[in-house]
């Protein structure tokens, strides 16, 4: 491993308490905050045409997701890259949906993108691994 480098991140004190409480098992801040960086570098590294598998989680207001132009249809036409779905009702508005996809990295992150943006999506996330 090459040398440590020190630097100061200035946050929020309600932030930084939030984190303090959801990282409490890591030994320290520091190797909370080398996990989140090397995640989110892990993902967008990832070479626009490198295959990939992995999962997309929706978190979404069912009643709004069904407005034209939607979740449904963006599935529909994304058929290739989705390999299966499991959907859970959360409570009588939210759902929770976990797709299992396949495909090149960078046309999952555009599905994400376009999953994201459809009316009622409150969360859409992908987490893959090169194949």
């Amino acid at each position: 491993m090459a040398g440590l480098v020190r630097f100061g991140v200035a946050m929020p004190e309600r932030l930084i308490e939030r984190f303090d409480a959801a990282t409490a098992n890591f030994k320290n801040r520091s190797d909370a905050l080398r996990r989140l960086v090397q995640d989110f570098l892990d993902e967008r590294e990832l070479e626009p045409k490198s295959r990939v598998m992995g999962a997309i989680t929706l978190l979404y207001d069912h009643h709004r997701a069904k407005e034209p132009g939607g979740l449904t249809e963006i599935q529909h036409d994304a058929g290739e890259l989705i390999h299966s779905t499991m959907h859970v009702h959360l409570d009588h508005r939210r759902c929770l949906e976990v797709l299992v996809v396949r495909g090149p990295a960078g046309e999952l992150r555009g599905l994400v993108e376009r999953l994201g943006s459809a009316a009622g999506v409150l969360q859409a996330r992908l987490q893959a691994a090169p194949l």
